[in-house]
This record gives C-alpha cells, sequence and structure tokens, in this order.
C-alpha cells in the first residue's frame, strides 16, 4: 500500500497529513476553515486518496498559513507515498462541469514544479473564506508534491462552484496519473530513467 505520514510544525501552523494513495476516497479533514475542509473532502472523494488531515493554525490573523501550510504537507505526502514512481501513468487530465463552471486540470508528477494557474473568481469571499487562497492551495501542493500543474477556468460564474470545480478536477486528473499501468507495473514511465 503507498501510504505516508507528514507533520509539519511551525510557529504559524501544526499540520499531520496521513493518506493512501490506494484508498476509497474516505477522509476525516479538520483545518479549522470550513469551507477549505469541504474543499479537501473532495480532493479526497474524487481521487480516491483516504485522506486524514488535522490542521491548527494562527487564525486570529487570517487563513492563509493554515491554507498553505495544509499543501505543503499534502505534497510532501504525496512525493512519499508514491514512491520511485515505477509503474505510475504519471499524466493526468480531466474536465470538469459543475453548474455554471467548467474547469480543466492537465498534470505530470515529473518532479518539476511548476503551476500554470487561469482562474479567476467573481467574489473577494466565498462565505469567511479569502478565494485567492485557492491558489495558494495549488502552488503549494504543486512546488512540494513536484507537480506541473495547469488549471483553467472555462467559464462560470459562482465563485464556489468554481473552487469546487478546480479541487474535484485536480482531484481526478490526480487520479489518473497516480495509478498503476498494468502494461508498465514495473517501468518509469520516462525514457530518462529517473523522475
Amino acid at each position: 500500500m503507498r501510504k505516508a505520514s507528514i507533520t509539519r510544525k511551525t510557529a504559524e501552523t501544526e499540520i499531520t497529513v496521513e493518506i493512501n494513495l490506494d484508498g476509497t476516497g474516505k477522509y476525516d479533514n479538520q483545518t479549522g476553515v470550513g469551507f477549505f475542509d469541504h474543499m479537501l473532502d473532495q480532493l479526497s472523494r474524487h481521487s480516491l486518496i483516504d485522506m486524514t488531515i488535522r490542521a491548527k493554525g494562527d487564525y486570529h490573523i487570517d487563513d492563509h498559513h493554515t491554507v498553505e501550510d495544509t499543501g505543503i504537507a499534502i505534497g510532501q505526502a504525496l512525493v512519499q507515498a508514491v514512491g520511485d514512481k515505477k509503474g505510475i501513468y504519471r499524466y493526468g487530465n480531466f474536465a470538469l462541469a459543475m453548474d455554471d463552471t467548467q474547469v480543466m486540470t492537465a498534470l505530470d508528477l515529473s518532479a518539476r514544479p511548476f503551476l500554470v494557474w487561469n482562474v479567476d473568481f467573481p467574489t473577494a469571499k466565498i462565505g469567511t473564506f479569502d478565494t485567492e487562497l485557492v491558489r495558494e492551495f495549488f502552488q503549494a501542493l504543486s512546488t512540494h508534491g513536484g507537480i506541473t500543474l495547469h488549471i483553467d477556468k472555462v467559464h462560470g460564474f459562482n465563485s464556489h462552484h468554481i473552487a469546487e470545480a478546480a479541487f474535484k478536477s485536480v482531484a481526478r486528473a490526480l487520479r489518473m496519473a497516480l495509478e498503476i499501468d498494468p502494461r508498465m507495473a514495473d517501468s518509469l514511465p520516462s525514457t530518462k530513467g529517473a523522475l
């Protein structure tokens, strides 16, 4: 089983992430940021990665450090759990429709982090959650997970739907990239011999 556990403790946050890449999408996420928990639940359910996340942050300042550091810890856990990457498909893409919104994701588990973010929100907040933190999460995930990650909003006018479609689209693309290719189960998906 491809599992990992990461604990990240700083002066601003304390975060524990446990994941199982070969799970069924079970989740138990408690970060102290309600909307973010809802997004992490979507990430788990639609990637089929079991996730248990506990976070405590400096909420008296804002939610920024908690969201960003959770992205860092999930990225680190992904790297640990996937190991040498033998047998994985490596690439994933998914166009996800949610009511008024469509978001497309393409990603490569390349160990070369790069985020392309073509997503805008019509509002600055979803409830009390700052919409700019969605990008911060995916930047941290990309950087610390070694993921080339392209996320593009095709259309959409509801901020909640846009954020949720982004998380679900990334989840489905991750699911595809992390699956074991039965034709290449003992090989790296690269001509370089290393990823």
